[in-house]
């Protein structure tokens, strides 16, 4: 039981710098660049981890209302939203299947070469069996 305070000061402190570091340099709360951070949350550990959890949070939620009014940012460096995997799960694919293709012309057939020696016609042109 006494080792829980520095376990938990150790997952704070890690969480912190986890965020920090993932976190874009145009996001950086109060205009400190991210080495500052990190060096404050690595020097005082609790003021330094509760300060940037705390202010980022705030700086955050300040911009989401500045940017978009409702409060829900989408952030930059999320992943965009995943491209269906199969054909059928593709909204445009199936769209598309009712569509008429357009007609291509037949190709041209290739000529008729009179001297193949694996012609099974007979002399008068019908179909049979080579002599």
């Amino acid at each position: 039981m006494r080792f829980l305070p520095v376990i938990l000061l150790v997952a704070l402190v890690v969480y912190a710098l986890v965020d920090c570091v993932r976190s874009d340099d145009a996001d950086m709360p109060v205009g400190l660049p991210k080495a500052v951070w990190v060096v404050l949350i690595v020097v005082f550990p609790g003021a330094g981890a509760l300060a940037w959890l705390v202010v980022s949070r705030v700086s955050r939620q300040a911009a989401g209302q500045v940017r978009g009014g409702s409060g829900t940012v989408a952030h930059p460096s999320r992943r965009p939203a995943p491209r269906p995997l199969a054909p059928d799960d593709d909204p445009d694919f199936l769209a598309g299947l009712g569509r008429q293709r357009p007609v291509e012309p037949p190709a041209p057939e290739p000529a008729a070469d009179a001297d193949a020696d694996d012609d099974e016609t007979t002399e008068d042109g019908e179909p049979g069996t080579r002599r």
